[in-house]
């Protein structure tokens, strides 16, 4: 690369910090938050009533079914319509959270169908109630199983966090564009944010992989 990237490069450092902060910040939170929320459908999904069912049912296959972009656009824009206003940071957060969720959920109604019912049989028999059977038999191995699905998901809303950029969240590819704006190094910070976005995946892809063996049956 020549010089004036490397300049370039360190005059925007830190902005191009704020920006990597940002995009952390955003898809760590939504990961979070989805992660919750997926487990609260996804026992809808599997234990519920016709009436949870259906309505857990109908939000995973509804949220997945619809770009990540058009869920931010809708919780920025449309919302404001009804007089719920959220900021571009709140907005992007909770539609990346949903789509998360959603996908977890459906991870989690699979992982829980596959615990051996010889196991929620023998909890039963030794005086578990529901809860106690779903937190301390179902649930951990139920997410054992899901876990390298996971983390791709994880890493898809990483990815997804930069269209958090069209509303405005000042995160790795917004900042790529403004500097780029006053330099014109188009290729070469394009590919500083590709790269970085990389070694954020590749990061959780690792760290899912030790944490699955770490947690695997032996």
């Amino acid at each position: 690369m020549s010089t004036g990237f490397f300049n370039e490069f360190w005059i925007s450092k830190m902005m191009i910090w704020r920006g990597i902060y940002t995009c952390l910040f955003v898809s760590f939170s939504a990961i979070l938050i989805g992660t919750l929320l997926g487990i609260v459908v996804g026992l809808f999904l599997t234990y519920g009533n016709f009436f949870t069912k259906f309505l857990a049912r109908a939000y995973t296959d509804i949220i997945r079914g619809i770009p990540i972009l058009v869920l931010i656009l809708t919780f920025y824009f449309v919302l404001s319509v009804i007089h719920i206003n959220l900021s571009a940071m709140q907005a992007g957060i909770t539609s990346l959270s949903i789509f998360c969720s959603a996908h977890v959920a459906e991870m989690l109604r699979g992982g829980l169908q596959n615990v051996p019912k010889g196991q929620i049989e023998a909890a039963k028999a030794v005086g578990l109630g529901f809860l106690q059977t779903f937190f301390f038999v179902s649930l951990p191995q139920a997410l054992r199983q899901i876990l390298p699905t996971w983390t791709n998901t994880a890493v898809e809303i990483v990815k997804g966090s930069t269209l958090v950029s069209m509303i405005g969240v000042v995160e790795i590819t917004l900042v790529m564009q403004q500097i780029i704006g006053r330099n014109f190094l188009t290729m070469q910070f394009y590919a500083l944010a590709g790269l970085i976005y990389f070694l954020i995946g590749f990061s959780i892809e690792r760290t899912g992989k030790f944490v699955e063996k770490k947690v695997a049956i032996k």
